[in-house]
């Protein structure tokens, strides 16, 4: 057992002073607040603002080496969501599983030392660059685990089902191909997932119909039943395209679609759902499901904005994610949330629930959010969650002299520089003084990799 006494921490209860905090095997075993002179001689003492980690709750790791690629306009042509993904598709194809171990793991130290103490990765880049599956089938998989157990972020791995290359079961295009699978290929790639989380600390695999234009009525409830017992998360309703032909196809829009399908639950994460209509909103916020929110990709894409104050007023669950990770940032994330909405309503601080602050709202909606997403039974700072703590530097320039909710406002309102001092990830010090240990090592690999992607 490892224990310290953290100087301000963020517990359940609110901001409570000189908290020891003890771990084993990587989760909470005590909490007791004001311990003051009754601490244990000799206990280590962190200075600091100390708030639970948060589950980042969609991430596409490799395409982290693509960030920034697409910043150019084609002549006379319009740039959107869909022609981005041809030229997604066209980096997928030169991705080796040796380059994604490397790429993954760069991803995942700038999310530890931002504040994601864990990710769901929906992962679909499956097979070879010819299509065809790997002897391993989860040999990308493996990949993706093996950044994990380096970087130290707690892995919760969604493999990808991938059938279709639109409604009607249209045939999969030709950049799809790595990713395209049956239901029995897949039982393969889902059992090798298993075993490549295996050893992790809180690593557990879940499932990712990927969106319905990719699986059909039948293929969905086949994938439940057989391996529904973990988070099951999927796109749906990220682009007015998607919804347009959802509604020529099935008569229905993807949400509701989604719901005549599916007996959707807490299981489920639904990512993004920018575009939903009142009574999907409803349906969404009845089911207990998470709804993945992610700010900073969906402007990226031209997505939209989701209605999240309506969402939020009808007691609905929400989670942010990094997806195609091309600004890798948590304050960002949930700063563009609010902002979104501000802009939409013409008013300020949309998403505060008094007597809470805004920043302190979306922060306590992210974590709880997160951890649900990521197949968690505990989240915060309580007994029995993962050990995953993050030291805000209070004498940093943004959150100096602020406190306790305050100190939230200026982390994610106000600091154009990081103030993560220090992460602890299931119990494991990871990022200390700012930095990650690793990331000497891991940056100098992922540097030959994009060389190597520069010159292909």
């Amino acid at each position: 057992m490892e224990a310290a006494i953290f100087e301000r921490v963020l517990t359940p209860e609110g901001w409570r002073d000189d908290v020891l905090i003890g771990w084993a095997a990587g989760r909470i075993t005590t909490i007791a607040p004001e311990v003051g002179t009754a601490a244990p001689a000799g206990t280590r003492r962190v200075s600091g603002a100390i708030v639970p980690g948060v589950g980042n709750l969609h991430s596409h790791a490799f395409q982290r080496g693509f960030a920034g690629l697409t910043e150019r306009r084609g002549d006379g042509e319009a740039d959107h969501f869909w022609t981005w993904r041809e030229a997604m598709y066209r980096f997928a194809a030169a991705m080796t599983p040796e380059r994604l171990a490397a790429i993954a793991a760069m991803a995942q130290i700038e999310m530890l030392e931002s504040g994601f103490t864990g990710v769901a990765e929906f992962h679909y880049l499956h097979h070879a660059p010819d299509g065809r599956p790997y002897d391993e089938p989860a040999e990308t998989a493996f990949a993706i685990a093996a950044a994990a157990e380096e970087t130290g972020i707690g892995l919760t791995l969604l493999p990808v089902f991938y059938a279709h290359g639109g409604f009607g079961d249209r045939s999969p295009a030709e950049g799809q191909r790595r990713f395209v699978a049956d239901l029995d290929l897949y039982a393969r790639l889902h059992e090798g997932a298993g075993r490549a989380v295996a050893n992790l600390p809180h690593g557990r695999v879940g499932i990712a119909p990927h969106s319905l234009r990719a699986v059909n009525g039948t293929e969905l409830a086949e994938l439940v039943r057989r391996h529904g017992d973990g988070p099951i998360h999927i796109h749906v309703a990220e682009q007015m395209a998607e919804v347009e032909d959802c509604l020529a196809a099935t008569g229905a829009r993807p949400v509701d679609r989604l719901f005549d399908l599916a007996e959707v639950d807490r299981r489920w994460c639904l990512v993004h759902a920018t575009h939903v209509a009142p009574g999907e909103i409803e349906r969404m916020a009845r089911s207990g499901a998470v709804v993945g929110l992610c700010p900073i990709t969906e402007a990226d894409l031209g997505d939209g904005i989701f209605p999240a104050l309506a969402f939020q007023g009808v007691g609905g669950r929400w989670g942010v994610g990094t997806d195609s990770n091309v600004l890798i940032s948590l304050p960002q994330e949930l700063r563009l949330l609010e902002q979104s909405q501000r802009l939409v309503h013409r008013a300020r601080n949309r998403l505060a629930l008094p007597p809470r602050s805004t920043g302190r709202t979306l922060f306590d909606a992210a974590v709880a959010g997160g951890a649900q997403a990521l197949g968690r039974t505990a989240s915060g700072l309580a007994v029995g969650a993962p050990a995953d703590l993050v030291v805000l530097d209070v004498d940093h320039p943004a959150l100096v002299g602020r406190r306790d909710d305050a100190l939230l406002d200026a982390w994610i309102f106000a600091a154009a520089t990081n103030p993560v001092r220090h992460v602890w990830a299931a119990g494991r010090h990871v990022v200390v003084d700012g930095r990650h240990s690793a990331r000497d090592r891991v940056e100098k690999e992922f540097r030959r990799v994009m060389r190597d992607l520069a010159e292909a």
